[in-house]
């Protein structure tokens, strides 16, 4: 789908754009309506544009995560921050995958099944003013003939060629493989990483036991994860959940040994960050909102989402809003205050006593 280090494919505009429909106002569009979806209903809201039009803007744009990128960069502190990584699902139940390459059966973990939709793999990243943006996405593609695990050391590699020179990478148990830590570390990134419950980890040299049944302090506990090297793992318990672990990884051996629940907990919970952003785009950003097939006018539909996000985000770091769900529900306020009080429709009589 994208090819390795994509240079940006923005449309250079040579002249005097006649199109009716930009990135813009689709962005905008997305912000703004809560219910509905469709470039008819588009069409409908700006009045003088055709569905048409908005399914050519659709069609016709190539966007890339470079691009997306070349717009963030210059709101964030590209050096020392978190680059946190995590996919979800994005459910489209009632879509046909015969008709789309993107729709597939993927596993949920909200919903602890699987369930039809599109997976998107994001790289989220907190700088250490606390600014937090996605800079790169991929849509899992089967004809990519890829996996998520593939596609998240390909994206880091893009960002680190772009210029972002994270501290620390973050991630669940399912991008912990012994690949993934080997490439972060050649990468000289330390990470915070989970790990499932029956990785072999060494407090004894030789003498390997599942890490579900060490023994492990508040502050972590340094082991030697096998056919990986010197970790500290750390264990957390969840609400109604069973125990996780993690592992953190720092190349000085004496930083790990001075690593604590303090640094173990801040690196959590700024990864917890990425999973408010898959949240965030699903019920305010309008992504799975969308009724188009073809795999174009779906990569511009997913760009301008994750574009959507990013004005929310700044817009809350300039203070402007406190919250990224002000705008919209501050955008109805008015209109809902004139239907109460202005009496819109005076033929729809209620009864005011029973």
């Amino acid at each position: 789908m994208y090819s390795n280090l994509r240079r940006s494919l923005i449309r250079k505009i040579t002249k005097p754009s006649t199109a009716k429909c930009d990135l813009d106002k689709y962005t905008l569009f997305l912000l703004a309506e809560q219910k509905y979806s469709g470039c008819n209903r588009l069409s409908e809201i700006l009045g003088d544009v055709s569905h048409d039009s908005i399914n050519r803007f659709l069609v016709r744009e190539n966007y890339s995560p470079f691009d997306l990128f070349e717009e963030v960069k210059d709101h964030i502190n590209l050096r020392d921050g978190t680059l946190s990584n995590d996919d979800t699902v994005i459910e489209k139940p009632y879509s046909n995958p015969a008709l789309s390459e993107f729709i597939g059966y993927y596993w949920s973990g909200k919903e602890h099944r699987i369930i039809k939709g599109i997976n998107l793999i994001s790289l989220y990243y907190t700088d250490t003013n606390g600014t937090s943006l996605p800079i790169n996405y991929r849509i899992y593609n089967k004809k990519d003939n890829k996996t998520k695990n593939d596609y998240f050391r390909e994206m880091v590699d893009e960002v680190m060629e772009w210029g972002l020179k994270p501290s620390y990478v973050t991630g669940d148990s399912w991008y912990s493989s012994k690949e993934n830590l080997k490439f972060l570390r050649n990468k000289k990134l330390s990470f915070c990483m989970g790990i499932a419950k029956n990785r072999q980890v060494s407090v004894t040299p030789g003498k390997y036991i599942s890490v579900s049944n060490l023994i492990i302090p508040d502050d972590g506990l340094l082991v030697y994860l096998k056919e990986f090297g010197q970790v500290k793992v750390f264990r957390k318990k969840f609400k109604n959940e069973t125990e996780r672990y993690y592992i953190v990884f720092v190349s000085n051996l004496e930083e790990i040994k001075e690593l604590n629940r303090l640094d173990f907990v801040d690196l959590h919970s700024t990864h917890w960050g990425i999973e408010c952003y898959h949240r965030a785009i699903k019920q305010l950003c309008g992504i799975k909102r969308f009724l188009v097939r073809t795999s174009e006018a779906i990569l511009t539909h997913f760009f301008c989402s994750i574009r959507a996000f990013t004005k929310l985000e700044l817009m809350r770091t300039a203070q402007i809003i406190q919250t990224w769900y002000e705008p919209q529900r501050n955008l109805y306020t008015q209109v809902a205050r004139d239907f109460i009080l202005d009496n819109l429709y005076p033929t729809i009589k209620f009864k005011t006593s029973f």
